[in-house]
């Protein structure tokens, strides 16, 4: 019988796992529902599962498939609340099947998250096992639960559909003027630092969530504020993510110019009632689809 010394061990590693794959977790959460915001849902959501579920029922051997498992189920639980959970037909085993293919494995990296959606799921899974995180025929099949030649058959129609689609030219997001307006209102204030203003706007329940890092309530602000005061050339500027408004943070001192992180703000009635903001999970950008608006 296992010591409550090495359950604990085993707990300790199963977590490190976790950890190390959160940013693949993220990568396959966030194709699998569209978007980069809602995939880091799914995954805080799997993860406590997966802690929750350590001591009923830990994983035997490789901790990897199993927290795949409970993110796939967490992802088609948020698609089924989102009522975008369609259902399909059945793959034949006889189906055609597909072998390797380095154009694919690029297609599927580089194309927009929101354009799995298009994919049926099993087909959309399969793809961003196999093309996306590497994963071989078997372990894909192991992972979502079926065969190796119903996983071959779902990959092939998943690759062809996502060629099919991955050319076409997203439509623009639109966004009321009052929402941009509330955004940059807080950019404004973020970018002079004048954070007792921004305190001003928190909720008293408001959730924060450094991305990875911390969660916690309206407490953890201040070092929070600390730490942007400290960082003088990082400019936030209204713009979007994946089809939300988010604030785009740029650094003055890097002549490119390029993104280098969003904070994403949720409001109501007028308080922040929630920010995300993506510092220390650049993971979660990837594929993003991303643009500023505007320059304050």
């Amino acid at each position: 019988m296992a010591t409550n010394g090495s359950n604990e061990d085993e707990q300790a590693a199963i977590m490190a796992r976790l950890v190390a794959l959160r940013p693949a977790l993220h990568r396959y959460a966030a194709r699998m529902v569209g978007s980069s915001l809602d995939g880091e849902d799914v995954v805080q959501e799997a993860i406590a599962s997966a802690v929750a579920a350590l001591d009923r029922m830990p994983p035997e051997g490789d901790a990897a498939p199993w927290l795949f498992r409970i993110t796939h189920n967490a992802a088609v639980d948020f698609l089924r609340r989102r009522k975008r959970f369609s259902a399909e037909r059945e793959v034949m085993e006889d189906d055609l099947v597909s072998g390797e293919d380095e154009a694919s494995r690029t297609l599927a990296t580089r194309v927009a998250m929101a354009v799995f959606m298009r994919l049926p799921p099993s087909q959309r899974g399969t793809v961003i096992l196999k093309d996306v995180l590497g994963y071989s025929n078997e372990e894909v099949a192991g992972i979502l639960g079926s065969t190796v030649a119903a996983g071959k058959a779902a990959l092939h129609r998943g690759r062809a559909r996502l060629r099919e689609y991955a050319h076409e030219i997203p439509a623009a997001p639109w966004f009321e003027a009052d929402e941009m307006a509330r955004l940059q209102h807080y950019v404004d204030r973020f970018n002079a630092r004048d954070f007792d203003a921004i305190r001003s706007m928190l909720a008293d329940d408001v959730r924060f969530d450094l991305v990875a890092r911390q969660q916690g309530g309206k407490a953890s602000f201040e070092n929070y504020f600390t730490r942007y005061g400290e960082r003088t050339t990082w400019l936030l500027s209204v713009g979007w993510l994946d089809g939300r408004l988010a604030a785009i943070v740029t650094d003055r001192a890097d002549p490119s110019a390029v993104p280098a992180n969003a904070i994403v703000v949720d409001w109501r009635g007028g308080r922040i009632v929630r920010l995300r903001d993506f510092h220390h999970a650049p993971y979660a950008l990837e594929g993003a689809a991303m643009a500023i608006l505007r320059r304050p």
